[in-house]
């Protein structure tokens, strides 16, 4: 048989299906199916068919359906067997006569298995109708009735479960002697469209149809137009960009400039020097940071500014002693991937304390950037080696760590977090300096979020900014903030590009 028809024969089967039903209600003297069940046994149909006509007809509301539900007993193949021939201790049992004794090997082979001949010994033991040795049962009763058997030959015309001692169909159940099933049915009753025969319904009024006028008279089908499209599997911003877009935001509404950050690697000059860190911190250390092979070496270091960065580190100036040892332009000019956003600020000052010098006048600025720096460390549920630094700075007179605490919390306030504290540390830049504290909902406690401070005269004075301009400045990975936002998520997972569309509807 073709595939056409076989389809053409499952739609004439499915039409008389609905014919019947429509047919059964026009004639019924209550215009109801009481119980749709007995329709499909009565004419021998399949639920699965029988159901998909009936809810096609309640579509079109030609009827109405109350829905029921009741568990029938069902007797499972070990359960007609004891039905049919009796359960297996009756049968071991009646294999014996009364007094009798055979070996088990010999019984085991009239039962058919093993697992009967268990069975029919633990419960011809247990209704006290057999004894049994090591190697040998005895029948010890003279009279057997297989009252279990009897009960499960009731049980095959399926009664509902609620007729039965909830005791025995448990003991049943046990012996898996019995299974509950659920049965579905329904009242089928006539609805508002109902006619003893369906009128199919056209979909679409089209252009012959106005044109002949035949669509007057022709019933249309109904158009939900409250029902939702076909959901598109389109692409989402990961979770870290939607936080960078939002940090972005907060930081424009705030006043901020963003500043140029296109220097994923630097020299050792301007990610260190510049910002008076010591040749021999161990920040500097191949442990801590990644160096370039090829070019090893910078030679872009401002000619002016080399002199001074090397005076604040030798012998100390600007209000300092220095760190008192011998500064090597080749340790400055080594090229590293940056391990944090803060050249960035320190060439931005640069700028500003150049333009000073030109025009003669400081204009304050608050600048922010938001990019990727590079660490070499083991990655863990907060540390990455690769990951997004946001930095701000603002550069003005008469600003002090209150200004730097206020716009940090106003900052985090609009984020959502509002327990945030500061912790005092130490930075070779900042002086007063602060670590960042944010509550982790995941991990229960407070998690390092950012660091901060003032920056120190060593390091603004050799740019070149007038003595009485103070720069506030703080800087946060993009992946712990997140981790506190998007609860879901630990640090290392933030670089998965495949996060899971649910996280990011929770979030909504």
């Amino acid at each position: 048989m073709c595939i056409r028809d076989r389809y053409m024969g499952l739609f004439v089967f499915m039409a008389n299906i609905e014919e019947k039903v429509l047919s059964i209600l026009a004639t019924s003297p209550t215009g109801e199916i009481l119980n749709s069940q007995e329709v499909e046994q009565h004419e021998g149909y399949n639920h699965k068919d029988f159901d998909g006509v009936v809810k096609s007809l309640l579509v079109d509301d030609y009827v109405t359906l109350v829905n029921f539900e009741r568990e029938e007993i069902e007797l499972t193949a070990e359960g007609l067997k004891a039905a049919e021939l009796g359960t297996p201790e009756a049968r071991l049992t009646m294999l014996l006569k009364n007094g009798e004794e055979k070996s088990k090997e010999e019984l085991e082979k009239a039962l058919g298995s093993k697992e009967e001949l268990q069975i029919g010994v633990n419960k011809g033991m247990q209704n006290k109708w057999l004894a049994c040795t090591k190697t040998s049962i005895k029948r010890i009763v003279e009279e057997v009735k297989d009252d279990t058997s009897a009960r499960l030959k009731a049980m095959k015309i399926g009664k509902a479960v609620k007729e039965y001692d909830p005791k025995l169909l448990q003991e049943f159940k046990k012996r898996k002697l019995i299974c509950v099933k659920q049965i579905k049915f329904y009242k089928i009753g006539k609805g508002v469209n109902f006619q003893p025969k369906r009128v199919p319904a056209v979909a679409d009024l089209t252009a012959e149809m106005l044109s002949k006028k035949s669509w007057q008279g022709v019933k249309f089908k109904k158009f939900n137009t409250t029902a939702k499209g076909k959901e598109l599997l389109t692409g989402n911003f990961h979770p870290l960009y939607q936080l960078r877009d939002q940090f972005r935001s907060i930081l424009l509404e705030l006043g901020f400039e963003e500043m140029p950050t296109n220097t994923f690697v630097d020299s050792s000059f301007w990610n260190f020097d510049v910002l008076f860190t010591a040749q021999q911190h161990p920040a500097r250390e191949m442990q801590d940071t990644f160096f370039l092979s090829t070019p090893e070496f910078c030679n872009d270091i401002p000619k002016d500014l080399c002199p001074k960065i090397k005076k604040a580190h030798e012998g100390g100036d600007y209000g300092s002693i220095g760190y008192r040892y011998d500064w090597k332009i080749e340790e400055a000019r080594k090229n590293i991937m940056r391990t944090h956003t803060t050249p960035c600020s320190a060439r931005m000052l640069y700028a500003l304390a150049q333009e000073t010098e030109k025009t003669g006048k400081f204009t304050p600025k608050k600048y922010f950037s938001i990019d990727k720096v590079f660490r070499n460390e083991a990655t863990d549920a907060t540390h990455l080696f690769e990951f997004h630094q946001v930095e701000g700075l603002i550069a003005d007179y008469n600003i002090s760590l209150k200004q730097l605490m206020g716009i940090i919390g106003e900052f985090f306030k609009r984020l959502g977090i509002l327990n945030v504290k500061f912790k005092p540390t130490f930075n070779p830049y900042t002086e007063p300096s602060m670590e960042i504290y944010g509550f982790h909902p995941l991990l229960k406690k407070m998690v390092e979020v950012g660091n901060s401070g003032v920056f120190r005269p060593e390091m603004l004075l050799p740019l070149g900014l007038p003595p009485n301009v103070t720069v506030i400045a703080w800087g946060l990975s993009l992946e712990r903030p997140a981790t506190v936002s998007y609860t879901h998520l630990r640090a290392h997972e933030t670089l998965r590009y495949l996060v899971c569309r649910l996280l990011l509807e929770k979030k909504k």
